[in-house]
């Protein structure tokens, strides 16, 4: 079940006619939502934002606009009322602090100076609804505004990395390079920006020029260059509901995990790669990165459809093999490689542990990484024995580690991940956690896999316990070959 989105506002702010830049920020690489991505400042509507008054318009209007001028003064520290011009910088900034140190409201700051919103200063920019597959989502109003004299824009860090004015030719440019990600709001509004630089007038209307800025699906997501996530629905495990498919290259395309079973959703996934193949591109191969339903559910319908071959590696293609005819083996360490701007240097990479046959693929060029299901974006991976082994899956993810480069993941299930080697780096932390707590309940004499769960799973609903069985099996094993538990007669006791 989709997760409501909640309201939220941002603003772009343009300064320097008329070759004008624009201020955005980095997140942190650390946060949950959108980590390590390029974004506009803004953030959550808040309860008080109600309350605050916006000269020239009421109801929704003058709510976003509220939220979005204190979202901006808290993020960025730029007042965007009139009056300001009246304060110092040093004023400016004594007022941030009290209400981000929540000394005095919003409202406060704005009152004890006599300050006032305008709603006339913030040109509606578009409202994008995060799609449905996301674990968190929003309904977020954009507004365009223009700098104000004599103000500095400055971010604290913390939630957020780096905050900078930048040309949007160079900001697209930095993208196309692969070295930024961009989620699809940023991404069309900077694209709009570096195409109107020179007729600013016509910008409201270039930035609305499209239905996924009106609160329309958003199905076309290219969170980098020639790397584009197609969400389709798939009876897969909660909290997913969805199994990300990946359309790779320029000129010459192929598939990744043509996943859903489901024949609207075949049909969505076909309707997309058509108007990808409109613009002169070919799919070249379908390519599955394990036996998983929820992972091949459209791969016979899709091969059938374009007459293209699919790849899978050997172990994948013996599982499948009633199901989904296999053309060709992906061995390890294969390279596939794209051509066009800006190129695709595909690296296979054998990674089991989710099970025996699953692959990654590694973008050499810029560091981001298809993960199957070695690392997700929403719910948890299950090791489940025998396909499942628990060492092999701590050795993928220290390959992971390992890469030259790293820089976005992009999981089989939930949002791109911004934040590779944190991630990763968190899995392998979070694993050996629970491998201690595990280790601890048979130490305390849990000897049976449903009581160690309950002693070491506490921090889990039991509605998951049994999903959770299966991985403790899983690490239990592995413990078992590192001479550190051993089970006789179907009980597990401490070496």
């Amino acid at each position: 079940m989709a997760v409501t989105p909640k309201d939220a506002a941002a603003i772009i702010l343009l300064r320097d006619r008329p070759d004008p830049t624009v201020f955005w920020v980095k997140r942190s690489p650390k946060l949950q939502f959108m980590g390590g991505f390029h974004a506009f400042p803004g953030g959550q509507l808040d309860k008080e934002d109600s309350s605050i008054t916006v000269a020239g318009c009421d109801g929704e209007e003058a709510v976003m606009r509220a939220c979005a001028v204190r979202e901006f003064f808290e993020e960025a520290g730029v007042l965007l009322a009139r009056g300001t011009e009246r304060l110092s910088l040093e004023r400016i900034a004594e007022k941030r602090r009290a209400m981000n140190d929540n000394v005095k409201s919003f409202k406060q700051t704005l009152e004890e100076d006599a300050l006032e919103i305008a709603c006339a200063d913030f040109e509606p920019a578009g409202r994008w609804v995060t799609p449905h597959f996301a674990p968190r989502r929003f309904d977020t109003w954009f507004f365009l505004a223009w700098m104000p004299e004599g103000q500095e824009a400055l971010i604290e860090t913390g939630e957020l990395e780096t905050g900078e004015w930048i040309r949007p030719a160079d900001a697209l440019a930095s993208w196309k390079r692969g070295e930024i990600i961009l989620a699809p709001p940023t991404l069309h509004i900077i694209r709009m920006l570096a195409a109107h630089v020179d007729r600013v007038e016509e910008l409201p209307a270039a930035l609305t020029s499209i239905p996924e800025s009106k609160r329309g699906m958003v199905r076309r997501i290219e969170f980098r260059p020639g790397i584009f996530l197609f969400p389709v629905r798939t009876p897969t495990l909660p909290p997913a509901t969805h199994t990300n498919c990946y359309i790779i290259g320029g000129d010459e395309l192929i598939v990744i995990d043509p996943a859903s079973p489901y024949e609207e959703e075949q049909q969505e996934l076909d309707s997309f790669i058509d108007s990808l193949m409109s613009e002169g591109r070919r799919v070249r191969e379908i390519i599955l990165t394990h036996h998983h339903p929820d992972h091949i559910g459209g791969a016979a319908h899709l091969r059938s459809r374009l007459g293209v071959p699919v790849a899978a590696h050997r172990l994948t293609a013996d599982r499948i093999k009633y199901s989904v005819e296999v053309d060709r083996f992906v061995e390890d360490n294969e390279l596939i490689e794209l051509d066009g701007d800006p190129g695709w240097r595909l690296r296979v990479l054998q990674t089991p542990g989710h099970t025996r046959g699953h692959l990654c693929f590694y973008e050499e060029i810029t560091g981001a990484i298809i993960t199957g299901d070695l690392v997700v974006g929403v719910g948890t991976v299950v090791i489940d024995p025998p396909e499942g082994n628990m060492r092999h899956y701590f050795e993928s993810l220290s390959r992971l580690l390992s890469l030259p480069k790293l820089s976005v993941l992009f999981p089989a299930h939930g949002p791109a991940i911004g934040s590779a080697r944190e991630k990763i780096e968190e899995y392998v932390e979070h694993r050996t956690m629970r491998e201690n707590k595990i280790l601890a309940a048979v130490q305390a004499g849990a000897s049976l896999p449903h009581e160690i769960v309950e002693a070491a799973y506490t921090d889990v609903h039991p509605s998951m316990w049994g999903l959770a069985e299966r991985s403790t099996v899983a690490h239990l094993e592995k413990l078992e070959e590192d001479r550190r538990v051993l089970r006789y007669n179907g009980l597990y006791q401490i070496v």
